[in-house]
């Protein structure tokens, strides 16, 4: 399949996907998905978390640009989770979605807090795919609805824990929120009715304060802690 770069040759970019999924007639299926529509390529389709963890390395080692990484989690071997906890340690700035046919509490929970910055069930359509993939590079943290749903229902059944609550400010909390409900700086600007490097910001002070390096991370947290 030609890179997508090439049909225009003014066109920005192609975004460049990896996929971790055990069944190659799926492995295969999301290659020609993300190669077939303009503006995406895969650049690496592997069968195991093990393959994958060198794979990946090697091409961010040698400076190929590699922006999202789409996962299955029940994977022979390691598993999918334990893949995105080892991928966000080794690159931060590597975004991680899962694809999957889970939807449990309990694997939703651990993937996001593993560094994840979506979470899609396979039955989600090709085209709401790409969007989701093109979301999750603009800051997004998109979900199928019953995931979405779920999540929400975690957020609303925790217990407030006992502990201090990182000092957040008022202004912090509501930025926070606005993460946690999946909004992307832009729109979370737009909600707030401020610039988006106000929002930067904040969500900077909130990284700190909460200790966390990502969106991903900062929403699991704060659903754990209840602190919004």
């Amino acid at each position: 399949m030609p890179n997508p770069d090439a049909k225009n040759p003014t066109a920005p970019p192609a975004m460049r996907v990896a996929i971790v999924e055990d069944r190659t007639d799926i492995r295969d299926g999301l290659g020609q998905i993300i190669n077939g529509a303009d503006g995406y390529e895969c650049v690496g389709a592997y069968g195991t978390m093990e393959s994958a963890l060198v794979e990946i390395g090697k091409l961010l080692a040698a400076r190929s640009p590699l922006d999202v990484a789409l996962i299955d989690i029940g994977l022979p071997g390691m598993s999918g989770i334990e893949g995105i906890r080892l991928l966000k340690e080794r690159h931060p700035q590597l975004l991680l979605l899962v694809l999957t046919v889970f939807d449990d509490d309990t694997r939703i929970f651990e993937a996001l807090c593993a560094g994840a910055s979506g979470y899609l069930l396979k039955k989600t359509p090709p085209q709401r795919l790409l969007e989701s993939l093109r979301e999750v590079m603009d800051g997004g943290a998109p979900m199928s609805p019953e995931v979405a749903r779920r999540v929400i229902n975690l957020f609303r059944n925790f217990t407030p824990p006992t502990q201090a609550d990182y000092e957040l400010t008022p202004h912090e909390k509501r930025v926070l929120k606005l993460l946690v409900e999946g909004h992307n700086y832009k729109t979370a600007a737009i909600e707030l009715g401020v610039s988006v490097n106000t929002v930067s910001f904040h969500v900077r002070r909130v990284y700190e304060k909460l200790q966390v390096h990502s969106k991903s991370e900062a929403v699991a947290k704060a659903l754990k802690n209840n602190l919004v």
